[in-house]
């Protein structure tokens, strides 16, 4: 076969291939949320988040008690994230055999690589005393959900040539970046009593200058930080300031986009998960922190990053 006859058969093949890592992109996105969502299962319910003596018993056993997370939970992340691992590696194999496939083979690449990072990372993870590693944890799953779509992405036509964002969407995409390392860094370090009421925290409603030292991830824990500490309500507000200010040009910019008929599917997912995380970071801190209202906190930011990496591209 030379020839036409033999750059359509290529093309066809390319074709075949480009859709395999798409559907395997969108099976990567679903696996990586799973993953997310048990994370935040295992990490909450061992931390006693929302429990019955609120907010004496949270974080408990990083003084006095054992981290022992629940041994079902355990099975079910390492099953998931085992065969997230699994289809990584074969969506590198295919997007690099026979020939590279560009850009699509970095983003496999990417995720790969992120995923052994994370691996190695878990080494560490039996001690909840270090925030830096509870930091990189969190941030790495969520980072997971936005690198396959990523895959996703870029497996497609709409992927091939990524449109340069205008400054309201960069600008949103920046405030939200900040408003999830900080939600994480609450995380990382077993914060969240430290602020209970809405919108101030117990009165405050700028951070301390002395309390920005909490932003430095690498620490160890003594103990869960109490409620009011300078620390934790400097991260809390920091964090929300950034999350209206997300809701804001986040939102404008989706909204601004809404009127382009090929960006108004990701504009459109991009609003109803931008509410919905607003939504569900009040209803957490109002309800007291209920578990399942922080992990779906913690889902949605997932699927949120995603979306917005679909909008910048669109």
């Amino acid at each position: 076969m030379t020839g036409p006859e033999a750059g359509g058969a290529q093309l066809v093949a390319e074709s075949g291939r480009l859709g395999r890592l798409r559907l395997l992109g969108m099976v990567l996105a679903l696996l990586s949320l799973a993953v997310v969502a048990v994370s935040a299962y295992l990490r909450l319910v061992s931390a006693d988040l929302g429990c019955s003596a609120w907010p004496e018993c949270y974080g408990r056993f990083l003084t006095a008690g054992t981290y022992a997370p629940p041994a079902t939970g355990r099975l079910v992340h390492r099953i998931v994230a085992t065969a997230a691992l699994l289809l990584a590696i074969y969506a590198c194999w295919i997007a690099f055999r026979p020939h590279r496939l560009a850009p699509v083979a970095r983003q496999t690449l990417l995720l790969l690589g992120l995923m052994l990072f994370l691996s190695v990372v878990g080494i560490w993870s039996n001690d909840p005393r270090r925030v830096l590693v509870n930091f990189v944890n969190l941030v790495g799953g969520l980072g997971l959900v936005s690198m396959s779509w990523r895959i996703v992405m870029a497996a497609g036509p709409a992927g091939r040539q990524p449109a340069r964002p205008d400054a309201l969407l960069a600008g949103g995409l920046a405030v939200l970046t900040a408003t999830v390392l900080l939600g994480a860094l609450i995380g990382a370090r077993y914060a969240a009593a430290a602020c209970a009421t809405l919108p101030d925290c117990g009165g405050a409603w700028l951070p301390a200058g002395g309390g920005l030292a909490a932003l430095n991830p690498v620490a160890t824990l003594t103990g869960p930080t109490p409620a009011g500490d300078t620390g934790g309500v400097a991260l809390h507000l920091l964090h929300r300031i950034c999350a209206v200010a997300t809701l804001l040009l986040l939102g404008m910019a989706a909204l601004r986009r809404r009127r382009d008929a090929v960006a108004r599917p990701a504009a459109a997912a991009v609003l109803a998960l931008l509410g919905g995380e607003f939504l569900l970071g009040l209803l957490t801190v109002a309800t007291g922190y209920k578990l399942w209202l922080t992990i779906g906190h913690n889902v949605c930011a997932a699927a949120l990053l995603a979306a917005a990496a679909r909008l910048r591209q669109a």
